[in-house]
Parts: structure tokens; sequence; C-alpha cells
């Protein structure tokens, strides 16, 4: 029996694939007193039973550079260590058996041309070339991806755990982990029955049991196992070895050939079947669940329309394991917000072979560096709240969490299981004015109201139909945003995170993390950003000084746990502040449009004149029976004012408002209004627009930074580096030339025939009627800095779909690029 190190660099859990990637990452970065404990044998968990697709194209960019990474490790990693991984490039093939999926997978080739991944479109006639067994006379068309590829899971885990052993690591099996000990916010130690090691850093790669581990320690890991079923059939007559992997998300499934020409079919079920909701069995290793035929048996018949000879066929094995799945299909990464040198790598929601090498290597880079090296915030664990571990939201979110997998990926499509989490006071009111709801951090938020008035019943109640062209609601979102364009529209913006730090230092800690200056008047409004140490962006938002010692923080309801756990690190030790979430606390109305003053100035005795309230400033109102906290700023380019509402007076501000509001022409609005409303005057969106990877400099976001005063602010090195050398890439304004298009967001960016960048964010400006885009473009000259004249002398296209489209660039809003409505 091996014995256990009194103490090691980082303690892994779990050994798994994910768990090996880590260990042989942070072996590679030099860490060689790493131990990875395994509760029985190495993949005991799900990696034994995993398919082994390793599919390039992921869901944004860098998802696709670290599936990317995966494949060149693999490709590698026999040569390296003497132990085969079964790796073999088969490349794949996507069938779609209606123009709308069609349309999907031509946009999801586009976007991997701009992730430097080849995706090609291919006749129907080749995809039955190159799959003879396959029924194709009813397909749309079909897609190949060359680079793809598949592994044995095993092997490739083992392969792993080689190279870990050869630079140090220690991969104890039969070793459960019974506690982790912690002191001071920190983690200290794990606990074993075969002893103790002392640790600054664990990693959780738990898998199916990585919840219950780590809520022994009060970190929230939200993920619940569902059952996942394949079946492997008797060797089919006509089946050759090299066969790409073909998948058919119309049918739910994907048909991979095995050794002997035997097909390993495997489906995505619209709806699965939760497991272990009373817990995954300790003793649960190499097992599978029982077989379920009448679950599976429609989309059984589904994969024999695709591959006809599954009908006459024998079933060597009808085989059901569960696997873990997260509420938003991405998985888990990184350090925990409730505790330091806590790590988790799990919930890889059934593409863990394909993920593993890239997340390995990006969270040692993260232990090691105390950064990942990129943009990771689509898997991040702080884009969750505490309430996504309930069990029973997971429960009911599990439900369709695989199955959306395969699912038509509609723009702006919505989750229809476990909502209802999170609601403002004002919900109830909202949804009687025929408001159609998104959801975004639990938070059920108005997307668009289905009465062209938006007060009282609408004729049939709101819904949301998913189109890659104009969805039923572009109408109605039009008039919504016309509204706030011409008269007044009221947004409720409650689901805005709110932080408040007060204490005699708060002043010196934002100091030292905003890029603005803080050091203001009380009632003063601040557009800043948090940066890293590299000058990215870790985020944007608002800071407000109440008084002296009081600061009012306000960020997106996705960023709230984020930018919390980030300004809490950067609080040292012994400095006089308190940081609370306050986000519950308060409603928030935004009343926005040019005549938003003269609604406000009928209700309360404040003076809302441009002096004695200017653009960027806050004050305390009285309106209604309430006294609310009014700041003059807008994110849709017009005069607006975001009112902050004790929770319990919120109904009746509204009701204030909706009452007086008929004479100014106020209507309701949603999300999606606001989101056209942003686009045409070009503010950022966090998390698309701009990244940690992303500067202000880059962002055209210099305004928001103290040029001039000489603090020493994090990042502000890297920035003054920057603006003297110049930027590499330059976020820009596009404009379709072409109507009927609407862009999303990935469509690459070609400039004279060149492909330069890829649109982080879209959305159609009514105002303007036209497709509006941001992105950001390169020059094709490695390290090039990109100036103004080079931007402006470009002729520009947008691809969508396969097709490129005229589009004219700009570094100004195409909206009152001077400000003046803002101010006015």
């Amino acid at each position: 029996m091996t014995d256990l190190p009194r103490r090691a660099s980082a303690v892994i859990i779990g050994g798994g694939v994910a768990g090996c990637s880590v260990a042989y990452h942070l072996a590679q970065r030099g860490w060689t007193d790493v131990v990875l404990l395994e509760r029985q044998r190495l993949t005991c968990g799900t990696t034994w039973h995993a398919a082994g697709l390793v599919g390039l194209l992921r869901a944004s960019h860098n998802l696709s550079r670290l599936a990317r990474y995966s494949a060149e490790l693999y490709a590698r990693l026999e040569a390296e260590t003497g132990q085969a991984t079964g790796y073999a490039r088969t490349g794949s093939l996507s069938v779609a058996r209606t123009p709308e999926r069609l349309e999907e997978l031509l946009r999801g080739a586009s976007m991997a041309r701009a992730f430097e991944i080849d995706a090609r479109e291919v006749s129907i006639d080749e995809v039955a070339r190159r799959w003879p067994i396959a029924h194709t006379d009813d397909l749309a068309g079909a897609v190949e991806i060359p680079g793809d590829g598949q592994v044995s899971p095993v092997d490739v885990t083992l392969a792993l755990a080689a190279g870990a052993r050869q630079r140090g690591a220690r991969l104890v099996e039969n070793s459960p982990v019974t506690a982790v000990r912690t002191r001071g916010g920190r983690v200290c130690a794990v606990v074993t029955a075969r002893g103790e090691i002392e640790t600054d850093v664990v990693v959780n790669c738990g898998g199916m049991w990585a919840r219950e581990l780590a809520r022994g320690v009060g970190v929230s890991v939200p993920l619940h196992a569902a059952e996942h079923f394949y079946l492997i059939t008797e060797p089919v007559p006509g089946v050759a070895d090299a066969l790409p992997t073909l998948r058919d998300p119309d049918g739910c499934a994907y048909f991979k050939v095995e050794a002997g020409g035997k097909l390993l079919v495997g489906f995505f079920e619209p709806e699965a079947r939760p497991w272990g909701q009373s817990g995954i069995p300790e003793g649960f290793a190499f097992d599978s669940l029982p077989e379920n035929w009448p679950h599976l048996e429609p989309w059984i018949a589904e994969a024999a329309r695709r591959v006809p000879a599954l009908e006459t066929v024998g079933i060597r094995q009808f085989f059901n394991g569960p696997e873990s799945f997260t509420p938003d299909d991405r998985y888990l990464l990184g350090e925990a917000p409730e505790l330091g040198g806590y790590y988790v790598a799990a919930g890889f929601n059934s593409v863990g072979i394909a993920s593993a090498g890239g997340a390995g290597r990006a969270l040692a880079d993260w232990i090691v560096d105390g950064h990942p090296g990129m943009d990771l915030q689509d898997v991040d664990l702080r884009r969750f709240e505490p309430f996504h571990a309930n069990p029973d939201y997971l429960e009911d979110r599990t439900v369709e969490s695989l199955g959306l997998l395969y699912a038509m990926h509609w723009p702006h499509r919505q989750y229809a299981t476990a909502r209802g989490a999170r609601r403002s006071p004002l919900h109830d009111r909202l949804a009687r004015a025929g408001a159609c709801f998104s959801e975004l951090a639990g938070w059920e938020r108005p997307y668009f109201y289905g009465s062209p008035s938006g007060f009282g019943s609408p004729s049939a109640p709101p819904r949301l139909d998913y189109s890659y062209r104009r969805p039923p609601w572009f109408d109605h979102v039009a008039i919504e945003h016309q509204a706030v364009r011409t008269a007044v529209g009221v947004f409720d913006q409650t689901s805005f995170g709110k932080l408040l730090l007060d204490g005699p230092d708060a002043e010196t800690v934002l100091d030292r993390v905003c890029a603005a200056d803080l050091c203001i008047e009380p009632g003063r409004v601040v557009y800043t950003a948090w940066l890293n140490e590299r000058g990215g962006m870790e985020s944007d938002l608002t800071v407000t000084r109440l008084d002296e010692q009081r600061f009012w923080i306000v960020t997106g309801a996705a960023q709230r746990v984020r930018d919390e756990a980030w300004l809490r690190s950067r609080i040292a030790p012994g400095e006089r502040v308190s940081l609370s979430d306050i986000t519950s606390a308060w409603a928030v109305l935004g009343v926005m449009g040019p005549r938003a003053r003269d609604l406000l100035q009928s209700l309360t005795d404040a003076d809302l004149s441009n002096d004695a309230f200017p653009f960027a400033t806050s004050q305390e109102i009285a309106l209604g029976y309430a006294r609310v906290r009014a700041h003059r700023i807008t994110y849709v380019g017009e005069l607006g004012f975001e009112l902050y509402i004790p929770s319990e007076f919120a109904v009746g501000v509204l009701d204030t408002l909706t009452a007086a509001g008929a004479e100014h022409g106020l209507q309701l609005a949603g999300y999606q209004a606001l989101d056209a409303l942003r686009m045409e005057k070009a503010y950022r969106h966090w998390g698309h627009d701009v990244t940690p990877e992303d500067t202000p400099l880059e962002a055209g976001l210099g305004f928001a930074v103290d040029w001039e005063s000489g603090r020493d602010f994090i990042g502000r090195d890297a920035l003054f580096a920057q603006r003297e050398r110049g930027v590499r890439k330059r976020l820009v304004g596009f404009r379709l030339n072409e109507s009927g298009a609407l862009l999303f967001h990935d469509e690459p960016v070609w400039r004279d025939g060149e492909c330069v960048g890829h649109i982080t964010s879209g959305a159609f400006g009514h105002q303007l009627g036209a497709a509006l885009g941001l992105g950001y473009v390169r020059a094709p000259e490695p390290d090039a800095p990109v100036r103004p004249d080079w931007i402006r002398a470009g002729t520009y296209e947008l691809e969508v779909a396969g097709r490129r489209i005229s589009a004219e660039a700009s570094l100004r809003p195409w909206f009152d690029p001077t400000g003046a409505r803002v101010r006015a």
C-alpha cells in the first residue's frame, strides 16, 4: 500500500480523465509533488464508459481553443508516454433534416472558420458516399469537420496518468477522501482513512460526486447526474473502420464505428431521466444502470430512420450509464468563490473527453499563475449563484439539459424547466401587462410585451417562437424600441447585482481596483472597469459614492458572484471595510427616453433639471409613497434614470409611474429592446464585447481609464505599455447592408477578402433599420498595430451561414455619436 506524503503542493480528488489531466498539466508546469487521490480505481466513475469523441467546435471561441488543444495533446500523448490512446482523426459529418437545422449547421461552420477550424458544407451525395449505409433522401444538407477525432477514454486517461507520474506526481488509488480541512477561509489539508495531507490547493474532480464533496466545505457545485444511453451493435455489413462520426441532431443520435465494424449509437433524447437525487452511492464503480427500452424506443426508431441496418442487426450491448450535467450545459472550472484554494473541474455534460485536455491545462495555469491565461467566463464556476446547487432545481433542469446538446440552438433560446426561481416584486404586475419572460441567473425578466400598449391583458399569452430570421415578436420589440427613442420606456432591471462597500478604507480599496478615479464627491456615478494585471477587463460596472465611506456598486445579473469574489479577494488583510450583497433589497426600474424627465418631474418635488440633476449623478428623491435612489445614467443612449426602490415599495412606484405615463407615451419595454437600443449606441456588454482578454484600449473604452492622476491601480502598467506600442485588435461597430439578414454572435468579419475577426454580439437596430454588430478586428500581419485609418480604409463583409454580406464599419456609435441625447 502506497504511503501518503505529509504535504503536497496540490491534492486532486478524482481519477477520471479530468483529474488525470489536471495532474499531468500541474506536473508539466513543475509542480512535481502533486497527489491525486482516487476512491477506487482510475476511470471508474464515468470516464470508462464515455464514447470517446473528440470534437473541435464548441459554443465559443475559447471553448473551441480548449477542445482543439485536447485533440493536439491526445495525438502526441502516446509518443510521449508510451501508453496507447487510441487517437484517430476520423472527421465528422453532421446532417440536417430541415432548412432551419441546416442554417444552424452553416452558421456553425462560419463560426468555425472564424476560430480557425476547418468546417465545410458537403453535398447530400457526399454524405451518401462517405456513409453508404445511411439513409439520405430526407436530408436538407450537411457539414463536415475533418479535424474531429476519437480516442479510447480509458487509454487516454492512463496516458495522462503516466505522463503525470513521469514528472513526479503521485496517483493513489483506493484512497477515498473523507474531509477537507480549512483555516482562515482557505483549504489547509485533505483527510483520508490512510492519513492527512497538508496542502494549500485542493482540486475537486469528483465527477458525479463533486457536488456532495463540495457541500461538505460550504462550496456550491451545481451539477446533477442523468441516465445516458448508447447501444453497440453486432458487426454491420458495409461498415468500414475509417468512417467519420455521423451526427443526426434532429434524430437525437450519433453513430460511431467501433472495431470490427460494429456501431456505437448514442442518444441525447429531449427528456432525460435524472439519477442519484439522494446522492451517488459511494461504492458505485464500473457500474451501469438498468436497461430502459421503453424510454429509448422512440429514439432507437429515429436512429433506424437514419441507418436502416439497425432494424435488422443484432444489439450486442444496451448501455445505461450516468453522467453529470450542469444547469447551462457548460462545465465547471475554477476557484470556488466561497473558499480560497478550492478548485473545481467537473460537470462535463457528456463532452468530458473532448474537453479534459484543454480544461486540465487551463486549470493548471490558473493554479500556478493565479489566472488561467485566457477568458474562461463561459465555464467559470463563479457564473452560478448558490441557489443553482439546490437539488430540486437541478433535478428539474437536468430533465432538459441532456437533450439540449442536440436540440436546435436557436438564437435567444430560453430554458423551459426550473423556471420561476427568482422573481422581482414587479413580476405579477408585468405578467398581467403581457410580459413574455426570459431568464438570467435564475431571474425572470421581461423579454418583450405581447400587447402593443404594454398594459392590460394581451389578446393571447405571449410566447417565444424561435427563428434565425425575424421572429414573431420582432414587431413587438420595434414598438418598445421606438417608444424609448421618441417618448419614454420603463424597464424592470431588478436583476442587477448590487453590492455595498462600506468602511473607512473603502476608497483605498476602490482606488486600487478601479481603472477610473473614485476620489469623487458624494452623489457621483462613475462607469469603470476592474482590470487584471494584464490590463484585461474582469468586469465593467458603475460605482456611486454615497458618502465618505459608502460606495454603491451595480453590475450585471450574471456577474454578481464573480464580481463580489473578485473584489473581496482584492481587499488586503487589515483593511477596514465590509462588502455586502444588497441585490434582493432593491428593485430597479429604468425610466428611459426623451420624455423620462417630464414623466418623473410630474411625480416628484425634486428638481430634475439638467443643472440640478446632471448626467452621471445620483440623488435620493420622493416618488409615490417611497424614497428612491435615482441614478441619472442610461444603457440605451437616451436621457434616462435608474430608480433603486426598496423592494417593498416597488409595486407602488410602478403603479404611480404607469398611472401617469399615458400622457407621456409610456411603454413597458423588455430586454430584447434594451439590447437593440444599446447596440445602436455601441454600448459594450461584458462577457461578449469585453472580457478578461480585452483591454479598455482595445474595446474603445479608454475614456473610462484614469490616465492623469498617477494612481497605481491594478492593470495600470500593462495599459500604459499598450498605449505606447499600439493595440493589436480593436472593437468595431458593423452595419449590414442587407435588410433581411440578422447578426447574433461569432459571424466572421472579412476585410478586403481576408478574415480579420468575428462578431462578439449583434442585434437589429430598429431606429436605423439594419442589423448591427460589434466585433474585434486584427491586422493580418502578426503583431501589427490596428490603427483607425487602417480600419476605415477597408471594405468589409460579414459571413452569415456561409454567405458573405456587405457591411459598413465604424469606430463611432451609429446613433447619436456625440452623446447629446444622453446629456439633454
